[in-house]
């Protein structure tokens, strides 16, 4: 009976391994400007939404190890990221110094703020067309240099239509930042038939939050047209990593 019961035990422990899913592991750049860096902030480090989503995800018990480069630089366009620019390759050298190369690559990028501005940023204003033509660019980029990496485009998120600091945004930059949204869902959706299961739309709630809960969430900014609000406090950027971070976890289930 007792070579038969061992054999019976070793089934059992086979079938259950079986059963099990490795946890998978990431590697995660994030891409955008000054809230992805958390200016106004007093620790961007631990303070910025890239580091909130990262803490989110590293709470989920479906994930392995979590690691994470901020490319946030305050003030930048699709233009400053294109590829052949220094932002670009540092973009890349950030994906290339992660220790464990056998990690998932994931891309988050949330681009499209200084793009609305009448005048003021790189290239503002930004039309739709070009704007989607440059996170093309991008996006063809990454995926010729890290075939088995995956992209998440962020949606932007909501400013106040007062929005003039030493830039001007006002309601035509909000009116433009809000043609992109739908420009970067088609984008994903031709990326499902010539690149499928590489690019994801990633979050698409934050904006209405942040429009609703600008009062408490966005930092009040003094500017040539009163007092206007763009970026998270510690509390929106504490949101605004969950959203990422769910869009992220989300995007990881859709891969099993």
């Amino acid at each position: 009976m007792k070579p038969y019961l061992t054999l019976v035990v070793a089934l059992l422990i086979s079938i259950s391994s079986f059963g099990q899913t490795k946890k998978p592991n990431l590697n995660v750049v994030f891409i955008g400007n000054s809230i992805t860096q958390g200016v106004q902030l007093q620790d961007p480090a631990t303070e910025a939404p890239p580091a909130t989503a990262i803490a989110w995800l590293r709470q989920q018990k479906n994930l392995g190890t979590v690691e994470f480069s901020n490319q946030g630089h305050s003030g930048y366009t699709t233009l400053d990221f294109l590829p052949g620019t220094g932002t670009f390759a540092r973009v890349e050298d950030a994906a290339n110094a992660f220790t464990d190369k056998d990690a998932l690559l994931i891309f988050s990028m949330k681009l499209g703020t200084n793009d609305s501005a009448i005048h003021g940023p790189h290239g503002a204003p930004v039309s739709p067309e070009n704007y989607i033509k440059n996170v093309k660019s991008i996006v063809d980029k990454l995926l010729a240099d890290f075939p088995k990496a995956i992209i998440i485009l962020q949606h932007p998120i909501w400013y106040s239509n007062n929005t003039y600091n030493g830039s001007m945004y006002l309601q035509e930059g909000l009116s433009r930042l809000e043609s992109y949204v739908p420009k970067l869902d088609s984008l994903v959706a031709n990326y499902g038939t010539t690149n499928p299961s590489h690019v994801f739309v990633g979050d698409t709630k934050a904006f209405n939050y942040f429009r609703k809960h600008h009062p408490t969430e966005l930092i009040p900014e003094k500017g040539k047209q009163g007092t206007f609000y763009l970026h998270p406090n510690k509390k929106g950027a504490v949101s605004l990593g969950e959203f990422w971070g769910r869009a992220i976890e989300r995007v990881v289930k859709q891969l099993k």
